[in-house]
């Protein structure tokens, strides 16, 4: 085989900003790019990365010893001013649609011992600390022309910083300078991207000289492009063409995934597209929303349209994943979700329209026609409105959709990454719900969350974490649907460990002996 790896990738980067959006795609390709303090394996097990080890020295206080010797790709070297000034960065990224302050928000002082170990200081006890890095990308403060000396400050206060470039610059291989693997050789937006191998990595030398990572966002173009050799390995191939695909001498892997599809309903008075109520937002009602659950046929939705590749959700991550309590799936039960509307002061339902991306997760789409067609056996006239995820993550951002569906993968790994993100009350400034654009709010919960995340011993913040996610789920403020399995398919002369994050790396796709 050629030193060259194609892929053809389920949907496309949204920016080569590794700061812009907590998005998988995104992730996965800043991933070749960029690197963090730590790192996680096929599993999510957190290892060293750009930090060779770490500490907690007290309560709130770590110290990270960072790895000597490590090149950026413009030749410079890596020191503790680059993680200072990647933390302080963060906070001055405009218009990111799923902001990383959930991340920086916490911390109260990043500081350097010497060029190679740096302290962090959190506002409060954060035991994820070293899981949550992993997601926090170091960038070159060199190549966007920091000063000598960068100073942290919280809550984008930082000096030194200079001008910072914002996400369009880093489409440019001079802004786009981290320490990964491979180099960005060129982007073009709907087209392609050309990475190359970075002969100076740290970690040995990576397998392919060169990767082409193509989005093919339809699912028969993808297929076709695998079956005709035009790429070596493609993300999430249609259910019904696995057979096909292994009949044709390509090598299939799956696993099941970390990523919940759920439904979040937008719960302030005044929200656009629901008619036949009033003007009043039924979805304020726990009653309502707990008869949209039982309106859902969730095994019928994976095994017809999912073809067994994805699993009934109960919650937000599957168990036993940490902070997870085995809750069962709720019921299809349509009689029991019309006496609910009926309750709720709903006997004739309503009308409502549905976001969903058409690209973004497997078979999204059709996923949500089904949902709509159960909702609308309950008197909910449903309405899907798909479009590419780029146009719906902005959409539902603006707060379009009264109703939508998305995914989400747990970055850390346990359940504070859903609750966190999805769940507790939206404040841009401390970073929390910076998904929520449903605008659940519950202060109870909150507060739990908040007690769990300073929690160092594990069991305790287990049961925390539990108790929290309880609460959301009883009160029917999100609504899981199933947990997706993630399918590869590749060329027999390949192989790729499934990893339960989603995420496709170039460096982890291997030759076979």
């Amino acid at each position: 085989m050629a030193q060259e790896l194609t892929i053809g990738l389920k949907s496309e980067a949204t920016s080569m900003d590794p700061h812009f959006h907590q998005l998988s795609t995104n992730i996965q390709v800043g991933k070749n790019i960029f690197e963090a303090l730590t790192t996680q394996d096929a599993v999510q097990k957190v290892t060293p990365g750009l930090a060779e080890s770490w500490e907690a020295i007290d309560d709130t206080t770590w110290r990270f010893n960072l790895r000597k010797g490590v090149k950026f790709h413009d030749g410079s070297d890596f020191t503790a001013r680059d993680v200072i000034y990647s933390f302080c960065r963060v906070p001055l990224v405009e218009n990111s649609p799923s902001a990383y302050t959930i991340f920086t928000g916490g911390f109260a002082d990043v500081v350097a011992e010497d060029d190679h170990t740096v302290l962090i200081t959190t506002k409060d006890t954060n035991p994820l600390l070293p899981v949550e890095l992993w997601s926090l990308a170091i960038i070159s403060a060199d190549a966007l022309g920091a000063e000598d000396e960068v100073t942290f400050a919280p809550d984008g206060e930082c000096t030194g910083m200079g001008d910072v470039p914002q996400a369009p610059a880093f489409n440019s291989p001079e802004i786009s300078v981290g320490t990964g693997p491979y180099i960005l050789e060129s982007y073009t937006r709907g087209s392609e991207l050309t990475l190359t191998r970075f002969d100076d990595y740290w970690d040995g030398t990576p397998e392919w000289e060169r990767v082409v990572m193509r989005p093919i966002t339809s699912d028969g173009p993808r297929v076709a492009a695998l079956l005709a050799g035009d790429v070596d390995l493609i993300e999430s191939p249609p259910i019904q063409d696995i057979p096909r695909i292994e009949d044709g001498g390509f090598h299939v892997v799956d696993a099941l995934s970390n990523r919940v599809i759920y439904l979040h309903m937008q719960q302030l008075e005044d929200v656009p597209a629901i008619e036949g109520t009033d003007g009043e937002n039924p979805l304020l009602d726990p009653r309502v929303r707990e008869a949209i659950s039982l309106s859902i046929n969730r095994e019928a939705i994976a095994e017809r349209i999912m073809g067994g590749y994805a699993q009934p959700a109960g919650e937000l991550l599957p168990p036993p994943m940490f902070g997870t309590s085995g809750r069962d799936v709720d019921p299809y039960d349509p009689e029991r979700a019309k006496e609910l509307l009926a309750e709720a002061g709903y006997p004739d339902g309503f009308s409502i329209t549905l976001g969903t991306p058409n690209d973004r997760y497997i078979n999204d789409e059709q996923v949500a026609q089904a949902v709509a067609q159960m909702m609308a056996r309950i008197g909910i006239q449903t309405t899907v409105d798909a479009s590419t995820a780029s146009q719906f993550f902005s959409r539902r951002n603006a707060l379009e959709f009264p109703i939508y569906m998305a995914g989400w993968g747990a970055s850390s790994g346990d359940m504070s990454s859903p609750l966190k993100s999805l769940v507790a009350t939206y404040d841009a400034e401390t970073g929390t719900g910076t998904t929520n654009a449903g605008r659940y709010s519950n202060p109870e919960m909150d507060a739990l969350l908040a007690d769990a995340m300073s929690t160092i011993d594990d069991a305790t913040r287990d049961q925390m974490l539990q108790d929290a996610e309880t609460m959301v789920l009883d009160d029917y403020g999100i609504i899981p649907l199933h947990y997706e399995q993630t399918v590869w398919a590749m060329k027999s002369e390949l192989s790729y460990e499934p990893r339960v994050d989603q995420y496709t790396m170039a460096l982890e796709v291997k030759k076979t002996e």
